[in-house]
């Protein structure tokens, strides 16, 4: 029987609660004590959604024929600027804005430069964002100036042709040029890209080296069951990390790091252009035991696991009471339940541990 949460009897008020204001909220560092799972993991990490809407249709993330949420149940600006500060007052230390695409949020860079008063109080580690890269030409400076250090930009492939297939829309050229863009504006890139059986397996040379003119660092990540597979098989997209491991050691020297992001990749040097790569392996080499984040969607949900269904809602005791307490115990009260890990596995010759949602619900 799932805990009680007391939020949960806590009636709506019918009257409109005032308006908030995020430059009167308490942005002191945390003083409250920490977000602690049940297997005593920190949770420091929070990647927050703040649409489901995209301007392109990934195989691996979308369906081609996507039905978006009513923008009337996405949190407000306003909303999320009052989520994130809670989680931040609880611990959190590295933001990551997601989507969706992010940068398709009309407004959204209000809520990045509101989130930068967290970073100048030094409550705050870092904010950064994960994007298709498509609108970079228009926010790369903004972001910038808001405080972003880092981005990372997902790109599956170099080949026009094939990014057009694999994101349905295409456009390499404006997110080329938008990495042009954010290295302009003195943002450092990372490109994360989805390994992908018969598709991008003869790139991975190709990837590795225009990295490395651009002094760009990359993450490959394999696919994982997420979403209604429709005419995509994700066992026959699957591309095992250990085997790309095996491919880059025919050309590199490769040294394993200790350096983490805060994140679930583990990192190597390739000693002979002194590149950083990293590798987030949900199948073949499960990271669960060091998982310090949780993911709120932009509907105030709050998934503790990318792979496994349990959720609980945020958005009823955000707007139940402007008593930030109560979103506090809430937050609290997900934690948990917060499991030890997920339950992917192709290892049997089947998706186990399929995900009904898409992964433009969850949050990338």
């Amino acid at each position: 029987m799932a805990p009680t949460v007391p939020w949960q009897r806590l009636p709506l008020g019918t009257a409109p609660l005032p308006a908030y204001n995020p430059y009167m909220a308490t942005d002191q560092a945390p003083t409250l004590a920490p977000l602690i799972d049940p297997f005593h993991r920190t949770i420091s990490y929070l990647r927050m959604s703040v649409t489901d809407r995209c301007d392109f249709r990934c195989l691996y993330c979308m369906s081609e024929q996507m039905t978006f949420l009513p923008k009337s149940d996405l949190l407000t600006l306003e909303e999320l600027d009052r989520m994130a500060s809670t989680f931040i007052r609880l611990g959190i230390r590295k933001l990551r804005i997601t989507g969706g695409e992010p940068l398709v949020r009309k407004g959204i860079m209000q809520f990045f430069n509101a989130m930068s008063r967290h970073l100048e109080t030094g409550a705050l580690e870092e904010l950064t964002v994960t994007t298709n890269g498509s609108q970079l030409s228009r926010f790369a400076r903004d972001l910038a100036a808001a405080g972003v250090k880092r981005i990372n930009v997902s790109l599956d492939t170099l080949d026009e042709q094939k990014f057009k297939d694999v994101t349905r829309w295409g456009r390499l050229a404006q997110v080329l040029h938008g990495l042009d863009e954010a290295q302009a504006a003195g943002l450092r890139v990372k490109l994360n890209t989805v390994a992908l059986k018969g598709f991008n397996e003869e790139e991975l040379f190709q990837l590795i080296e225009f990295c490395e003119a651009r002094g760009m660092d990359i993450t490959f990540i394999e696919v994982m069951p997420m979403g209604d597979l429709g005419n995509e098989d994700r066992l026959d997209q699957y591309w095992p990390l250990s085997d790309l491991r095996k491919r880059l050691e025919e050309q590199y020297t490769l040294t394993d790091l200790s350096h983490r992001t805060g994140g679930p990749a583990r990192y190597m040097r390739l000693n002979e252009t002194g590149q950083q790569v990293g590798f987030i392996t949900p199948l073949t080499h499960n990271f669960c035991e060091s998982c310090n984040r949780v993911r709120v969607t932009c509907t105030g949900e709050i998934y503790t696991c990318l792979g496994q269904e349990g959720m609980s809602d945020l958005r009823a005791p955000l707007r139940a009471s402007q008593d930030d307490a109560v979103l506090e115990e809430a937050i609290r009260a997900a934690i948990g339940l917060k499991p030890r890990g997920h339950d992917f596995d192709y290892s049997r010759g089947v998706a186990d541990g399929q995900m009904t949602r898409h992964m433009s619900h969850t949050g990338g």
